[in-house]
């Protein structure tokens, strides 16, 4: 499925509720929210904080999933589609960035 239909998926859902989409603000604090998860894991995983012995094990793919979710949110209350802005900004990376970091060489066969 592309982003559009993520997009209308999300939306239909949250149609159902009186008030579909959160405030802007409120969408952002869940993103930072969502994000400082995805950071824990990681600064656990390869930082220099340990996991506490009785702490829950959260899984990296399901943070990153609600980030992905709430950037959705934003994007359906704003009016953005996310298939073009993606693609613009790939686009984007590709011609500004063409040159700036060695490739691999790979061997001819």
């Amino acid at each position: 499925m592309n982003l559009k239909g993520y997009q209308k998926q999300v939306d239909d859902e949250l149609q159902a509720y009186e008030k579909p989409y959160w405030h802007q603000l409120s969408q952002l604090a869940r993103i930072i929210e969502e994000v400082g998860e995805v950071s824990r894991i990681l600064n656990h995983k390869y930082g220099d904080k340990p996991k506490k012995a009785d702490e829950e094990h959260e899984d990296l793919a399901d943070e990153l999933a609600d980030i992905i979710y709430s950037i959705i949110c934003v994007a359906n209350s704003e009016g953005i589609d996310l298939d073009a802005a993606l693609e613009n900004s790939i686009a984007k990376l590709e011609s500004r960035d063409k040159g700036r970091f060695k490739k691999k060489h790979f061997l001819k066969k």
